[in-house]
């Protein structure tokens, strides 16, 4: 392969990652992250995120994984947890839930007012926070 078709493919496969990647943020709108703060922690090569979550009413986070375990405490509203191969759990205002690292997930709001979480998550440095995963078989 030539310098000039190396190129060429190495634009191609960004260009399909970035399409990619824009159809996963287009496929869960209705949840929305903001990071607080990030800071190291005493395991070596790890670090904890702090961030609010809001998951709009109706809305699905989509399936996904974390690098880290993620725990989280809800604020306001009430919100359904689905981890695989658990039956799924509604969690409540003053309520939390840990997920471990790489367990595949998903939550939704099924009610009429958004809900509301503050969740940390204690994840390798450098990998992406979140990672769709595919649904687990039911």
């Amino acid at each position: 392969m030539s310098i000039s078709a190396r190129k060429l493919a190495t634009i191609a496969m960004g260009a399909g990652t970035l399409m990619f990647a824009g159809g996963l943020v287009a496929q869960a709108p209705a949840l929305q992250r903001t990071i607080v703060q990030k800071a190291d922690v005493s395991v070596a090569g790890r670090e904890a995120v702090v961030a609010r979550v809001e998951v709009a009413p109706g809305g699905v986070a989509g399936w996904h994984t974390h690098p880290g375990d993620e725990i989280s405490y809800v604020m306001e509203g009430e919100g359904e947890v689905m981890i695989a191969g658990q039956p799924n759990r509604i969690y409540k205002s003053g309520e939390a839930f840990v997920i471990p690292a790489g367990v595949v997930h998903n939550a939704r709001n099924p009610g009429t007012v958004p809900v509301k979480l503050v969740g940390v998550y204690v994840v390798e440095k450098g990998k992406p926070l979140a990672t769709p995963a595919p649904a687990p078989a039911q």
